[in-house]
């Protein structure tokens, strides 16, 4: 009898050890989040910071909201290609204004994924496949990531070792190796073999979900180009940050720490986009030889820009919560 009794309660205590988690890990992620800001601002002062603020201007606004309406459509586009290999409804309109409320939310909201979060559920509310239309979010975010990622890399290791951007590509390089060294020890390990063999399954498993988006050449190819107009679109609204700050305009050299500052503002690990992003930024810019301080400010007029870029999305979002209700 009081093994019976103290069921319910153990059933209790573990769906309520359940329900913290993801509470858990959004607090460490701010934690984590606000620490680097913070550690940033103690090694390069207020002054970047404010420094950053003080160059947003009304042109370079005017700029962020017509970049930002060029990634967005992008964006967009490369989302209703991926919704059209799993056979879901989506209109253009629809996939615009939809991807403008998550950047809203993203900018906005913790860990900067919230908002594809809530494009995949509302999608997936309208459809009678509701796992087809979340799977499509993150196939169209994972192709984007993957696609910046190749771009960053293959900048880097062209541009990098003629050029003052030397450490980094040296960095990119050395990260390429260790991922290369480290699939190579986990084949050669025995008690790592079974994880490879689940992860070869799970890999095989997601390929055949993925065949009918990549089935067509003419969809990988458009993916592409929509990933690489998004890629574009942010690295010239950072190069407007820059100028707006006063930094010599170099664009090889500043093509690549946009790059390197993008990948790390991708990092899930931030306030509404702020925290790793400048901390890259005042060591990429640092070594290139421009100043960690500079590297703060315009990351923090990017940051700025980026968010003015968005606010069309608060506005989508507010329409159609009043027609909701």
């Amino acid at each position: 009898m009081a093994a019976l009794s103290t069921t319910p309660v153990r059933v209790a205590a573990t769906a309520s050890t359940r329900r913290e988690r993801p509470r858990l890990r959004a607090g460490i992620r701010i934690g984590a989040a606000a620490a680097i800001l913070v550690a940033t601002a103690l090694a390069v002062g207020a002054g970047p910071f404010l420094r950053g603020l003080a160059a947003v201007s009304p042109s370079s606004v005017l700029t962020a909201l017509v970049l930002a309406a060029v990634a967005s459509a992008a964006a967009a586009w490369r989302w209703q290609v991926v919704c059209a290999g799993y056979g879901l409804p989506l209109s253009r309109p629809a996939a615009f204004a939809a991807y403008y409320r998550s950047q809203f939310l993203n900018a906005v909201l913790p860990a900067g994924v919230l908002g594809d979060v809530h494009r995949a559920w509302t999608h997936g509310r309208a459809q009678t496949r509701a796992a087809d239309a979340v799977r499509a979010v993150a196939v169209e975010r994972l192709f984007g990531q993957i696609v910046q990622i190749v771009l960053t890399l293959g900048i880097l290791l062209a541009w990098g070792f003629g050029s003052p951007l030397v450490p980094l590509a040296w960095a990119a390089a050395a990260l390429a190796a260790l991922v290369a060294l480290a699939f190579a020890v986990a084949v050669l390990l025995p008690r790592a073999r079974p994880l490879l063999r689940r992860a070869h399954l799970l890999l095989r498993r997601e390929a055949g979900l993925l065949h009918p988006v990549l089935a067509r050449p003419s969809r990988l190819l458009a993916m592409i180009l929509a990933s690489v107009a998004v890629v574009s679109a942010h690295v010239a609204l950072f190069l407007v940050a820059s100028v707006a700050v006063g930094v010599p305009l170099d664009g090889g050299r500043l093509t690549g720490v946009a790059l390197v500052v993008l990948a790390a503002s991708a990092i899930p690990v931030n306030l509404g986009g702020w925290g790793p992003r400048e901390a890259a930024a005042g060591a990429a810019f640092a070594i290139s030889g421009l100043g960690a301080a500079a590297g703060v400010a315009v990351s923090t007029t990017f940051g700025v820009l980026a968010l003015v870029g968005v606010l069309p999305g608060a506005l989508l979002l507010l329409t159609a919560r009043r027609r909701r209700t």
